[in-house]
């Protein structure tokens, strides 16, 4: 009897078995066969392997391999100047390392713009481009925009002075959307509090070095901060103290002479008659 109970007693517990096996069977069937499913529905989104910061990145700090990590970034959001190559961002095992030049926080899309070039340091040399040089403006609160104004920003450049004929000052813009690249000795674009500086730097062609210079030796220059979207290109701007007060040219207050009109001609001849004379008039022959 007992034989027989141990034996009813195990072939319950191998067909419980069986019955379970079989039941996590069905259920990860299942599971799989919805995971296919959904994968058929969702869309396939293509991505691009992104260097980003693992951590926040201040300006003028060594780039290392240990800042940045990477992930996979949607094609269609791929922001310009992207690095997908360690041994692009890192060339040559980084023996001549990359500088921070622009602030970045974590998660942070490694770009370009945002990193000099191997060997070169967070300076002024590594944000002049091709045939661009750098040139100091001496400034004060009234010509530099009361210290508002950044690296990075653009600015219209005023030159007032005084012209050989002209009576009064002159003011002229002589150049139109010109990039700051420093503020006295800083190149940090990120400065968090107002300072009034003594000069600005900007990144000019050599021919527009030549008109600043000159413009700075025979005057005074003011700057007049740009905004950040306007991509208006300012007119030829004249503004002299007639034009301003909106008084006219000498030659336009001055009366106009006028000429006085000829008087008419009368030609006579003498006559004596007796004891008087008779003028008669006659034609002018002249």
């Amino acid at each position: 009897m007992r034989v027989v109970f141990g034996l009813v007693l195990i072939v319950g517990l191998a067909l419980a078995g069986a019955a379970v096996y079989m039941f996590k069977e069905y259920q990860d069937n299942m599971q799989r066969a919805l995971m296919q499913e959904q994968a058929k529905k969702a869309p396939a989104i293509a991505t691009t392997p992104v260097f980003i910061a693992t951590r926040a990145l201040a300006y003028g700090e060594v780039l290392t391999p240990e800042d940045v990590q990477q992930v996979d970034w949607p094609r269609t959001a791929l922001p310009e100047g992207i690095f997908s190559e360690e041994a692009a961002l890192f060339p040559d095992d980084n023996d001549a390392p990359r500088y921070v030049r622009r602030a970045m926080e974590k998660g942070e899309a490694i770009l370009e713009v945002k990193v000099t070039e191997p060997g070169t340091e967070a300076g002024l040399t590594s944000r002049l481009t091709r045939g661009m040089r750098a040139f100091a403006i001496s400034v004060d609160v009234a010509t530099g925009v009361s210290g508002f104004l950044r690296p990075g920003d653009r600015v219209d450049v005023y030159w007032t002075g005084r012209v050989d004929g002209m009576r009064g000052d002159f003011t002229k813009l002589i150049e139109s959307g010109v990039e700051l690249i420093a503020i006295d000795q800083s190149a940090n674009s990120d400065l968090s509090e107002t300072t009034i500086a003594q000069t600005v730097t900007v990144a000019i062609n050599p021919q527009q070095v030549a008109t600043l210079a000159q413009a700075q030796s025979t005057g005074r220059l003011s700057l007049s901060l740009v905004g950040l979207y306007d991509d208006t290109v300012a007119e030829a701007i004249e503004v002299d103290q007639r034009s301003l007060l909106g008084i006219p040219l000498a030659e336009e207050t001055a009366p106009v002479q006028q000429a006085p009109a000829p008087e008419d001609r009368v030609c006579t001849i003498r006559n004596r008659r007796g004891s008087e004379v008779v003028e008669i008039p006659i034609p002018c022959t002249d």
